[in-house]
């Protein structure tokens, strides 16, 4: 096989002048979401305030879903005039999941499973059963619940679009601890197989891998083995971009634009998933 010294290669040809990278601006769909009401969890900052304020600003009604009162305070605010019902409930809890539906009334178009949580990357030989069972608990089972709850009205009206959100951690094994790698690869798989299930009956059901992003998640380092090995891979990590990158991809899946996409895992994720 012939092999290139990339020093050498091209040596006398002259380099191409810098071109400066075009920025991407938001550019909102008036009436996308007009006469639909959808659940956002983890509404309340982040990738989940981005999309719920992308839908409310697209003229949906938003059923604005944290465990914080004073961020969901803070988000309605933010958007006066806009159709925002702003409840703090806790996802894991079935009390709260009966009242999240209540709120929404008899029809659901939309579901947006936001709200998530991180590991402290640890590897599976030092991970900790509170750990994996806190992890799971918000990111799979939460997940779980509410599509569990949505899915029957939604079956009832012969359609609904529901966006889960995975993450680079469900699509490699070097994004985070063996907790939130293993929480997301299962809602990589509840997403395929209700995608499987429903879609002959009018449901879609797709995931967004997000990259990088600018959120309050922060990541912790319990292991040294964890820091060493996931920070390595850190090196090929694109710029982190902000929530509203994210909330471009989620409200594509979520609304009829993506009518013809069921069961995919989305990587919005600068490319990645392509390193």
């Amino acid at each position: 096989m012939n092999t290139i010294n990339p020093a050498s290669a091209g040596s006398d040809a002259p380099s191409a002048p810098a071109v400066a990278v075009r920025t991407w601006t938001e550019r909102v769909d008036e009436g996308r979401f007009a006469g639909k009401t959808v659940i956002v969890t983890g509404a309340g900052s982040g990738i989940g305030r981005a999309t719920a304020s992308r839908v409310a600003r697209e003229g949906g009604r938003v059923v604005a879903v944290d465990v914080s009162q004073a961020r969901l305070d803070a988000f309605a605010a933010d958007h006066p005039g806009a159709d925002i019902l702003p409840l703090v409930a806790d996802i894991t809890d079935d009390a709260d999941i009966a009242r999240i539906l209540e709120a929404a009334g008899d029809t659901v178009d939309g579901l947006a499973n936001i709200a998530g949580i991180m590991d402290d990357m640890t590897p599976v030989g030092e991970v900790t059963d509170a750990v994996w069972q806190r992890v799971f608990r918000v990111n799979v089972e939460g997940t779980m619940k509410l599509m569990r709850a949505v899915i029957p009205g939604m079956l009832a009206q012969g359609a609904g679009s529901i966006v889960n959100t995975a993450s680079e951690a469900a699509l490699r094994g070097s994004a985070a601890g063996a907790a939130y790698t293993a929480s997301k690869h299962a809602v990589a798989g509840l997403t395929k197989s209700s995608a499987f299930m429903y879609g002959p009956s009018g449901i879609r059901v797709n995931a967004v891998a997000p990259g990088p992003t600018i959120t309050n998640i922060e990541a912790s380092f319990a292991s040294p083995l964890g820091a060493q090995r996931v920070q390595a891979a850190m090196a090929v990590m694109p710029t982190p971009v902000e929530a509203d990158a994210l909330a471009a991809s989620i409200t594509f899946l979520l609304s009829d634009d993506g009518v013809n996409i069921n069961g995919v895992i989305l990587p919005s994720d600068g490319g990645w998933s392509a390193a």
